[in-house]
């Protein structure tokens, strides 16, 4: 155990290093829940969705949650060093779904990602496939392309992307100055391409836009009121592109969520986007 009573901490090998993964205990008085695996945003430890997980368990799902490569529990620490980037974040999502396989054999399977987290589960199913997931939740994810933003913020979103990008490749690592925590430079690479251009980069060689429209794994998108870096246009933005998947669009609401909501703080006010999420998982085919 963690020390912390709420969940298990385990690992996870991989190429150079290693993830973090938190395993919740099962929810109470369920057998069999469907699985919720968490993938979270640029720079944000696994630690910060404990509330959520706490949602989404009293909503019937059980919960894991895996700090992104180079955060939290997760190796290595961003470096000159680590050049890792979009195509190992995707390969990441891969090695933890195997890791947990075991344990899921017969379970409905969601993959939850926020921001960042949820470029590289969608880009994990579109690299690799999808066999072993029967949903996908996007929650605040989106294409950060320039041109999408409302109004004149677009115009200050392009130098201020790339400028990041140029300092990561100065420094051969993003030092996290006031923007999404240290990261590898080819995780800021990937990530201001697709700010850039509005499309994702190619990944080992293959044309992920043309894998991206043949995912056909029912999707959840949720954007959120108020989000400062992914608003809802930007969404839009991703979602246009899945062009095979049964997309289902919503919007998380102040309203709905009964507080203020940003990029962030809607995982302390998820209550109700843990059952509407429950409610897709339900709807999903029998696996």
């Amino acid at each position: 155990m963690n020390g912390d009573p709420e969940y298990a901490q385990e690992f996870v090998d991989v190429d150079r290093g290693r993830l973090g993964v938190q395993v919740y205990p099962e929810p109470a008085g369920v057998t069999g829940a469907p699985v919720v695996v968490i993938w979270p945003a640029m720079g944000v430890r696994a630690r910060y969705y404990r509330p959520f997980a706490a949602a989404l368990r009293a909503a019937g799902l059980a919960v894991v949650v895996a700090d992104l490569r180079g955060t939290g529990e997760s190796t290595p620490a961003p470096s000159r060093a680590d050049r890792h980037g979009y195509a190992e974040l995707a390969d990441d999502v891969g090695a933890v779904q195997a890791a947990l396989k075991p344990r899921l054999d017969g379970r409905t399977r969601l993959l939850l990602g926020h921001s960042l987290g949820g470029q590289a589960a969608l880009l994990h199913l579109a690299l690799h496939g999808g066999d072993e997931v029967d949903g996908l939740a996007l929650i605040a994810v989106g294409i950060p392309y320039w041109r999408t933003y409302p109004g004149r913020r677009g115009l200050g979103v392009l130098p201020y992307t790339q400028g990041i990008a140029a300092t990561a490749a100065l420094l051969g690592v993003w030092p996290g100055w006031g923007f999404g925590g240290r990261q590898a430079r080819g995780v800021i690479r990937d990530w201001a391409y697709t700010a850039r251009t509005g499309r994702f980069p190619l990944l080992d060689g293959t044309d992920t836009e043309a894998a991206v429209h043949a995912v056909p794994t029912p999707v959840l998108a949720v954007s959120v009121d108020d989000d400062q870096f992914t608003p809802h246009e930007t969404m839009d933005h991703l979602c246009a592109k899945l062009g095979s998947a049964p997309v289902t669009r919503e919007r998380y609401t102040v309203a709905q969520a009964g507080a203020t909501l940003d990029h962030f703080t809607w995982v302390r006010a998820g209550a109700p986007l843990a059952r509407r999420i429950a409610g897709f998982v339900g709807d999903l085919p029998p696996r």
